[in-house]
Order: structure tokens, then sequence, then C-alpha cells
């Protein structure tokens, strides 16, 4: 299999509530972030309903992390 390929299936789409039990944020801050182009953009796989790539939200905090650190 493309290794591409691989990479999508072992993504998962995340509900805002579980974004939010991630990143210890609110929603509406984390709408905020995205708005700023701070945060990880949902997309709109029904058309309607957010949902976030876990891989990119695991991204977001370990770079949050390295940020803090590089702060020290």
């Amino acid at each position: 299999m493309d290794t591409a390929m691989d990479d999508i299936e072992s993504d998962r789409l995340l509900r805002i509530n579980q974004v939010i039990e991630i990143v210890s944020l609110s929603q509406a801050m984390i709408y905020r972030l995205v708005k700023a182009g701070r945060f990880p953009r949902p997309c709109k796989p029904g058309g309607v309903s957010s949902r976030w790539s876990e891989r990119e939200i695991q991204a977001w905090v370990v770079a949050a992390l390295a940020s803090r650190e590089a702060q020290s």
C-alpha cells in the first residue's frame, strides 16, 4: 500500500469535545485560535459539523510544549 494512504488511514477525525479533552482549551478559545491561524483548521466531511485531524492536534500539542521549552 502507498505510504500516503497509510498516513491517511492511521489518522482519525476528532469531534470538538475530543479536541477540548486533548488540549484543555474551551471551544471558544479553539475557534479563536483557528481564526487567528494559530490552531489546526477543521474539515467538514459531512458539510456541517467540524472535525480535526488527530495527527494535526497532536503536532500542535508537541509544538506548544517545544515552544514552552524554548522560552525557558
